[in-house]
């Protein structure tokens, strides 16, 4: 007897409860999104050595390092990747990686750096193999803040192509879906997509090389992209898999 009220007793509240609120359902929320990096954004500025560079800082931490040429209007001479930990003013990475496009090859690097959201990133690169140390400055571009467009990123671009031990002159052309295709003068082939990052004025990339005289063989490089509206120069970075090799696209909008 006990056991049936105990029964009906469930019974009853269930329908009770199904009177009320209708279907009964538990809902588990999603973890939320890690904040994002305080060092994010656009930095541009110099190097001790009198190069200039150009630094790109995603959300998660991860930064891409252009700079240049010492020969004025040389163009870009390599790029450094790499992913920090930022905190209360500090960036510090240990996994850099140097892609030189100057012939000296790819080296390992570890980047110390100060900043303040949105005004000032300041630091170091450190090369272990050469116990070389590198400084740096650079300041906030509020151009960071605008929203990427694949409607005006779209369209023909005529630049220079590089990677570790070769550069090439090369077309590039982005179609409003973010398909795009290049051929350089070599003939190397290159074709991928190209879309919107999920914050700041950044495009995420993926390229996939076409064999041949490319120096990135048959690989599929990742990276991102950037659009200089005002100076209507576009920018890809990208490495394959192992970071054994990247890819530089610089070209001015036709």
């Amino acid at each position: 007897m006990t056991v049936k009220k105990s029964l009906i007793a469930v019974l009853l509240m269930t329908a009770g409860l199904g009177a009320c609120g209708g279907d009964i359902s538990l809902s588990f929320n999603a973890p939320p999104r890690p904040p994002a990096a305080p060092s994010e954004g656009l930095w541009q500025g110099s190097t001790s050595t009198a190069r200039t560079i150009t630094a790109f800082v995603l959300d998660n931490g991860v930064y891409w390092i252009l700079y240049s040429s010492l020969n004025p209007g040389a163009g870009i001479a390599g790029l450094i990747e790499g992913s920090a930990t930022t905190f209360n003013g500090s960036f510090s990475s240990s996994d850099a990686r140097d892609i030189n496009l100057e012939g000296q090859g790819i080296g390992a690097a570890t980047v110390s750096a100060s900043y303040v959201a949105k005004q000032s990133f300041n630091g170091t690169i450190f090369y272990p193999n050469s116990n070389l140390t590198v400084s740096f400055t650079s300041s906030y571009n509020i151009a960071y803040e605008q929203a990427p467009s694949l409607a005006t990123l779209a369209g023909s671009y005529t630049g220079i192509a590089s990677s570790a031990g070769s550069s090439d002159a090369a077309i590039v052309r982005i179609d409003a879906s973010g398909n795009l295709n290049g051929i350089g003068t070599s003939g190397c082939q290159f074709a991928g997509t190209i879309a919107p990052h999920a914050r700041g004025n950044l495009y995420d990339l993926s390229i996939t090389f076409k064999g041949g005289p490319c120096s990135n063989g048959s690989s599929t490089l990742t990276g991102i992209g950037y659009y200089d509206a005002g100076a209507r120069r576009l920018y890809n970075v990208a490495l394959n898999g192992d970071r054994s090799n990247g890819f530089v696209y610089v070209g001015l909008k036709n």
